[in-house]
């Protein structure tokens, strides 16, 4: 934890609204017209969330599909009056490299709008599905702002079998000049020469939480900045539909550590100070 002679750093909690069967990793096993069908979990765990949040008087950035939101208007609701900030992830979780310019801008549009009428505030942020602007799609950050958005949270300086962009700056950073975007990178950590993920995700799960902590702490005390930290609602969920046709590798990496997810973040919201990503790192709202 911080020294008690020194103010801590606010750090950003985000969420990735998706449900579980959403997941890049399912893609190939759980087809886009099936998704009406499935059972839906993302209501009971964005409950548990806000409850989670707000017994911890944590208030955070939920970065949420437009097809979650417009099948869940009441949700949404329930966001904003947490004091919470609404920001979109896309409206059908396609990645970005696998859209056209012209088909990216209708997609964060339609989810821009979908969920300013909705959640009734104005959605500064995107995160790509699976971090998914890298090097050979930059042009995405001109379409963000071209579309209204005052920042991005969708490059992740790691390298990754999936995604990543290892040579992009850790923390903070305008890719085309101050007038441009805002980049928001998921936090790293810098060790021998190699950054390593210390935002969330599955490695929240995987590593021993006292990990974590220590990951978070260096950043805020060694590099002195705030870190940037993400989950997904079906991580707190242990008690989801198993899917039975998927890889070791994907089962093993959606499956593991779910029921700590829950108690692990409980610590988390304890033991660092956290805000909302355009409270943290934007001047004007």
């Amino acid at each position: 934890m911080n020294s008690p002679a020194t103010k801590p750093i606010c750090n950003a909690m985000t969420i990735d609204v998706e449900d579980y069967f959403q997941v890049s990793a399912f893609a190939n096993h759980i087809s886009r017209d099936s998704w009406p069908s499935q059972t839906c979990r993302v209501e009971r765990n964005v409950d548990l969330i806000l409850g989670l949040l707000d017994a911890a008087q944590v208030n955070a950035t939920f970065f949420t599909l437009g097809w979650i939101a417009e099948r869940y208007p009441a949700m949404i609701k329930k966001i904003v009056a947490g004091g919470h900030e609404l920001a979109s992830h896309g409206y059908g979780h396609l990645r970005v490299s696998d859209q056209s310019e012209a088909e990216f801008m209708e997609d964060i549009s339609s989810s821009k709008h979908l969920l300013e009428d909705l959640g009734g505030q104005k959605i500064l942020g995107y995160r790509a599905p699976s971090f998914s602007i890298g090097t050979k799609n930059l042009w995405a950050l001109d379409t963000l702002l071209k579309a209204g958005y005052r920042y991005s949270s969708s490059i992740y300086p790691i390298k990754h079998d999936h995604y990543g962009m290892p040579d992009a700056p850790r923390f903070a950073f305008y890719p085309n000049g101050a007038d441009g975007l805002l980049e928001l990178p998921i936090t790293t950590v810098r060790i021998m020469q190699r950054n390593y993920p210390a935002g969330g995700g599955g490695f929240f799960r995987l590593l021993p939480y006292p990990i974590s902590h220590w990951l978070i702490q260096r950043v805020n005390q060694q590099d002195k900045q705030p870190g940037i930290f993400y989950f997904h609602p079906w991580e707190v969920d242990p008690d989801q539909p198993r899917q039975q046709n998927i890889g070791l590798k994907t089962r093993f990496r959606h499956y593991v550590n779910l029921s700590r997810t829950e108690s692990r973040l409980k610590s988390l919201t304890r033991d660092f100070k956290w805000g909302r990503m355009d409270k943290i790192f934007l001047t004007k709202s």
